[in-house]
């Protein structure tokens, strides 16, 4: 097995490919070891040293050192990933949720359609390539409210993309929104 590594626009993240799939359907983002709890390719990498978040994509993973040496944590990610892959043990275990809960207030149907459309399918494959993902969290009041996950959370261009290019696009094609805010 060859895993190959990737820099994203976040310093303190590394997306790893192993070349095979990691998620079926949808992303996962374990902030700390306790959320990992249905993974036990994440708790395997919490026990590392220095690593403080763990996102799952579709054929990748992405992994935060919290702004650590990557030369001095890498060897290790690398030989836990490929220890669980070898093994053949399964990346999810137990009940897996939609972790993007959805706060709409009201919020009408087809604008919320629109708004998810458009991060489904211009969004989020350009945020998946840098290693990251974004989830929606609700539209009130003209407000998209989003999740930043993977490289893009703590990431320092994410309030531009948040900003200049999500909020821009939707409001291109959208009108009733007015702005989009980050959700930690």
């Amino acid at each position: 097995m060859f895993i190959q590594t990737e820099q994203t626009p976040n310093p303190s993240t590394l997306k790893f490919i192993p070349g095979e799939v990691v998620l079926d359907n949808g992303t996962m983002f374990f902030e700390n070891k306790d959320a990992a709890s249905v993974s036990p390719l994440a708790l395997a990498l919490f026990e590392i040293s220095d690593v403080c978040a763990v996102f799952f994509g579709s054929d990748f993973i992405t992994v935060d050192n919290g702004g650590a040496n990557w030369d001095d944590i890498k060897p290790e990610i690398l030989s836990t990933i490929m220890e669980h892959y070898t093994a053949g043990l399964p990346v999810m275990t137990g009940d897996v949720s939609d972790n993007a809960a959805s706060e709409d207030d009201d919020a009408d149907p087809e604008i919320v359609a629109q708004i998810q459309e458009l991060l489904d399918t211009r969004v989020r494959p350009a945020v998946a390539r840098d290693g990251g993902d974004i989830t929606y969290h609700g539209f009130r009041e003209g407000i998209v409210y989003l999740r930043m996950q993977g490289a893009c959370a703590g990431c320092p261009s994410s309030t531009a993309t948040l900003k200049y290019g999500i909020q821009n696009l939707l409001k291109h094609y959208i009108p009733e929104v007015e702005s989009v805010e980050a959700v930690t």
